[in-house]
C-alpha cells in the first residue's frame, strides 16, 4: 500500500492487480470531473510510476513478482502513451527514462563499462513485424537488399556482466539499474560454466591478444529446471518457502552474502552481448557468438540467423513449440540487428537498444481438474475465491492453486467444482485459470455462490453496492489482523516506532496480538523482546551460536512499549484512522472528529447524522454505522477506551479569529520550526484548508527546504509560493506577507 503524491488517498492492488483508491473523500463521484486534463494526466501518471515501481522492487530486489509481465507492459505503455501527449510530465526517473534494475547495498556497487539496458517488447507478431519493417526501412533495407537478423532465445534468468583482463576474469557484477550493478565476483565462481582464463583461441581475436586489453561480456544466470526442482524439494522437506520460478531462484542464488550456497545451486551461463565490440576483430552478432564459443563461454546453441519476417517467425513458432523440450526457462525470443556497425547507427532510447526487440511468448495452457474453490481472506477483508485443482506443471514450475478474484470473475470464467480446467502462468509467474472444458463438464456441477459469513471470524460479509469484493468488516477478524496491527501503528495513525512487517506478523503467529487494543491490555515488555526479528547471526558470537535467531530485545522492546503508552494521547481522529473503517482515511477520520467530538458521540449518530457533516456522503457514512453496529468491533473499542486511550478530539479554539477561511496551503519539503502536522493544525486553527496537492485552486504553497514536485507544479500553474518565515508570520497575524 503506498500513498500517491499530491493526494490523501491511499492506493493498493486489487484482485487483478489494478491501483484502485481507498478510504478518502477525494474519489467521490464527479471529483475526477472537476480536474483538467492536464491534471488527470499528471495524477495518473504519478499512480502509474508508483506502480511500476514498486512491481520493479518486487521483481528485481526481492524476487517476488507481483505483477505478471502483461499487467507491468500495460502500465508502462499507457504511462509512455500519457508522457508523449504531455512531455511536460516526463520526469527524469520515470520508469520511461530508465533502465528497470536494483542495486543492493549489501554488495560493492560497480559501475558497467557501458550502461546495460533493458529490451523493448513484441506482446504478438504484429508487434514484431512492426518493429521489423520500421528498423529494415531505418536501415535503407528493402526485398533486394534484405537487413539480416540474429534470433535467440529469451534465457528467463538474472543478468550478468564479467570483465576480463589480459583473459583474466577480475569481476563480476549484476545488472542493478543497468548503470550500476552489484559485485558478485565471489559468486560467480562457484558457477562451474564461467572460464576463469578466456581460451587462446579468442584471446587470438583480441586486439594484441588481450594483453592491456579488458572486456566485459554479458549474458543471463539461469538455474536448469531439474535444480529448479530439487531445490524445492529441499525447500519443502526443510518447511522453507519454495521458490515461484527458476528466474526467482537463479536471482536469489547469485545474491547470496555466502558463496558456499550459490555452490550448492547449481547455477549455470549464456553470454550473448559486449559492452564493447571494439577490441574484438568481430563485425556482426553471429560472428561474436562464435567468438564467445571459441573464448570458452556457455553460449546457447539455438541462435540463428534470419534475412526476412518469415524466417524469425519460423525461429519463434518453433521456439515457442519446443520450449518445454529445454532444461531452462525461455519466455519469448530476442531479435537482433546482426550487423555491430548497423547496432552502433541505431543506438538507443532512454531505457532500450533500437536494434533488438524481445517477442513475449503467450503463457503456456494445461488442462487439470477443479476439486475445490476455497474461500481467503484478505488482510483489508475481502473475501477471494481460490480455486484449487490437481497439481499440473506450468512453465517450469508445478502449480494447484489459482486466484479466482472475485465471484463477477468466477462467473465470466463460468468454472465449476469438477471442471476440467485450463490454466497458465500470466508472464510465465502468476497462476491463473482461464476457463473450462465444456465437453469434459460433469452433469451434476453446480455455481459457486459466496459465502454469507466470513469462514476466519464467522462475522457478516457485506457487499456494498456498485461493488464486486466481498468483504468482512470485523475489527478483530484474524486473516486481517497484520495489516490492521500494523496500519494502527503507522506514521498517519498511531505512530508507533519500529512496529514492521516482521515483528507484528510474529507477534500475530504466536498469539501476542490478535487486534489493535492488544497492544495496550496484553503486550508486555518482556514478550516483545522476546520476538524474532527474522534474521539470524550469520556468524557464531560469544553469546549465540550461527543461525540463532535474532530477537527484538530489552532495549528497543521498551522504547517501543513507551511509544506505545504515549500512542494514547494522540486523539479521536487518529483512532479512527487507525481503525481501518472501509472508506474513512486521515481526512475524513478528522472531519468526523471535530464534528462529533468524542467517539460516543459518532458511535450514538445515525446514518443520517454522519451524511450530514460537510465532506462525508452516504457511502462513508455507511460504512461508518455499519462499523459500529458490528459487536466486537464495539469490544475491542471499549477495550481500547479502559486502557487509557483517548477517544475524544480537542477542537479548535473557536474565538480564535478565522482569518484564513476560503485559503488552501500545501506543504512541501522540510519545515525547521515546525512538523509537518503542526504547521497543518496552525493553519486550519485559522479556518485554512490544508490539501495534499497542488491545483489551480490552491491559494498558497508553503516551501520548506528540499521542496520537490509540488514546488515545481505551483510554478507551473503560478501558485504564489511563500517560505517558512512567511508562514510564521501568518501564524501570528502579519497577513501582509501573502499580498506582497
Amino acid at each position: 500500500m503506498a500513498e500517491a503524491e499530491g493526494q490523501g488517498t491511499l492506493f493498493g492492488f486489487d484482485g487483478q492487480g489494478e491501483l484502485v483508491p481507498e478510504g478518502d473523500p477525494s474519489t467521490a463521484d464527479g471529483f475526477a470531473a472537476a480536474l483538467t486534463p492536464l491534471e488527470r494526466a499528471a495524477r495518473r501518471a504519478t499512480e502509474l510510476r508508483r506502480i511500476l515501481d514498486r512491481a520493479a522492487y518486487q521483481y528485481y530486489a526481492l524476487d517476488r513478482p507481483e505483477l505478471t509481465d502483461a499487467q507491468f507492459d500495460r502500465y508502462l505503455v499507457e504511462l509512455q502513451g500519457i508522457e508523449r501527449d504531455y512531455p511536460e510530465l516526463v520526469t527524469p526517473n520515470s520508469y520511461t527514462q530508465r533502465i528497470g534494475g536494483y542495486v543492493d547495498r549489501q554488495f560493492t556497487p560497480v559501475t558497467h563499462a557501458r550502461r546495460m539496458y533493458s529490451i523493448d517488447d513484441a506482446m504478438d507478431l504484429g508487434e514484431l513485424d512492426e518493429w521489423l519493417a520500421r528498423t529494415t526501412e531505418a536501415l535503407g533495407g528493402s526485398d533486394t537488399r534484405p537487413v539480416a537478423f540474429t534470433c535467440e532465445l529469451k534465457i528467463d534468468g538474472l543478468g550478468v556482466a564479467l570483465t576480463y583482463r589480459d583473459g583474466q576474469l577480475i569481476r563480476a557484477a549484476t545488472r542493478g539499474d543497468g548503470t550500476t550493478g552489484e559485485d558478485v565476483t565471489a559468486n560467480v565462481l562457484t558457477i562451474k560454466d564461467v572460464p576463469r582464463t578466456l581460451a587462446q583461441a579468442g584471446l587470438a581475436h583480441i586486439v594484441d591478444g588481450g594483453l592491456g586489453q579488458s572486456v566485459e561480456v554479458r549474458g543471463e544466470v539461469y538455474m536448469p529446471k531439474h535444480s529448479f526442482v530439487r531445490l524445492n524439494e529441499d525447500a519443502d522437506a526443510a518447511g522453507q518457502q519454495p521458490f515461484a520460478n527458476p528466474r526467482n531462484a537463479a536471482a536469489g542464488s547469485l545474491r547470496q552474502k555466502d558463496p558456499a550456497v550459490t555452490a550448492h545451486r547449481d547455477l549455470a551461463t549464456f553470454i550473448y552481448a559486449v559492452a564493447d565490440e571494439d577490441p574484438l576483430d568481430v563485425t556482426t552478432q553471429a560472428e561474436f557468438l562464435d567468438w564467445l564459443r571459441a573464448c570458452g563461454f556457455s553460449v546457447n546453441e539455438h541462435a540463428r540467423r534470419c534475412l526476412s519476417a518469415a524466417e524469425v517467425h519460423d525461429y519463434c513458432a518453433r521456439a515457442l513449440a519446443h520450449r518445454e523440450d529445454l532444461d531452462y526457462d525461455i519466455d519469448g525470443v530476442v531479435v537482433k540487428v546482426d550487423s555491430l556497425a548497423s547496432q552502433n547507427a541505431l543506438g538507443a532510447t532512454a531505457r532500450a537498444p533500437r536494434w533488438s526487440i524481445a517477442f513475449k511468448f503467450p503463457p503456456e495452457e494445461k488442462r487439470t481438474v477443479l476439486r475445490e474453490i476455497r474461500i481467503q481472506v484478505g488482510r483489508t477483508g475481502v473475501l477471494t475465491p481460490v480455486a484449487e485443482f490437481d497439481p499440473v506443471v506450468v512453465a517450469g514450475s508445478t502449480i494447484a492453486r489459482a486466484t479466482l478474484h472475485n465471484i463477477d470473475e468466477v462467473r465470466r470464467r463460468d468454472v465449476r467444482v469438477g471442471d476440467t480446467i485450463v490454466v497458465h502462468k500470466a508472464g510465465d509467474v502468476i497462476p491463473e485459470v482461464v476457463g473450462h472444458v465444456p465437453e469434459l463438464r460433469p452433469a451434476d456441477s453446480v455455481d459457486f455462490e459466496m459465502p454469507t459469513v466470513c469462514p476466519s471470524c464467522g462475522s457478516p460479509v457485506v457487499r456494498e453496492e456498485g461493488e464486486v469484493a466481498y468483504r468482512c468488516v470485523s475489527i478483530d477478524c484474524p486473516a486481517q489482523a497484520t495489516e490492521r496491527l500494523l496500519h494502527w501503528g503507522s506514521r498517519g495513525a498511531m505512530d508507533i516506532d519500529g512496529l514492521g512487517d516482521e515483528i507484528v506478523g510474529r507477534m500475530v503467529e504466536q498469539g501476542l496480538l490478535s487486534d489493535v487494543a492488544d497492544y495496550y491490555d496484553r503486550l508486555t515488555v518482556d514478550q516483545l523482546a522476546g520476538v524474532s526479528t527474522g534474521r539470524t547471526y550469520e556468524t557464531m558470537t560469544k553469546d549465540h551460536d550461527a543461525g540463532d535467531a535474532i530477537v527484538v530485545g530489552r532495549t528497543i522492546a521498551s522504547k517501543i512499549m513507551a511509544q506505545v503508552e504515549e500512542s494514547k494521547q494522540r486523539g479521536l481522529a487518529r483512532v479512527l484512522f487507525g481503525l481501518g473503517i472501509r472508506h474513512v482515511g486521515a481526512n475524513v477520520a478528522r472531519l468526523l472528529a471535530l464534528h462529533f467530538g468524542t467517539l460516543e458521540a459518532l458511535m450514538q449518530a445515525s446514518e443520517e447524522d454522519i451524511a450530514e457533516v460537510d465532506g462525508i456522503g452516504p457511502k462513508i457514512a455507511a460504512s461508518v454505522r455499519e462499523f459500529f453496529s458490528i459487536e466486537k468491533n464495539v469490544a475491542v473499542l471499549e477495550r481500547l477506551r479502559e486502557a487509557g486511550v483517548v477517544l475524544e478530539e480537542e477542537r479548535p479554539d473557536t474565538s480564535q479569529p478565522q482569518t484564513l477561511a476560503g485559503m488552501t496551503f500545501v506543504l512541501t519539503g522540510t519545515l525547521t520550526g515546525h512538523t509537518r502536522n503542526e504547521a497543518k493544525a496552525a493553519l486550519q486553527a485559522l479556518g485554512a484548508k490544508v490539501s495534499g496537492s497542488v491545483s489551480k485552486k490552491t491559494s498558497y504553497v508553503v516551501a520548506g527546504e528540499a521542496a520537490g514536485s509540488k514546488l515545481t507544479k505551483a510554478e507551473q500553474l503560478g501558485v504564489p509560493v511563500i517560505d517558512e518565515a512567511a508562514l510564521d508570520a501568518v501564524l501570528a497575524g502579519d497577513m501582509s506577507v501573502l499580498s506582497a
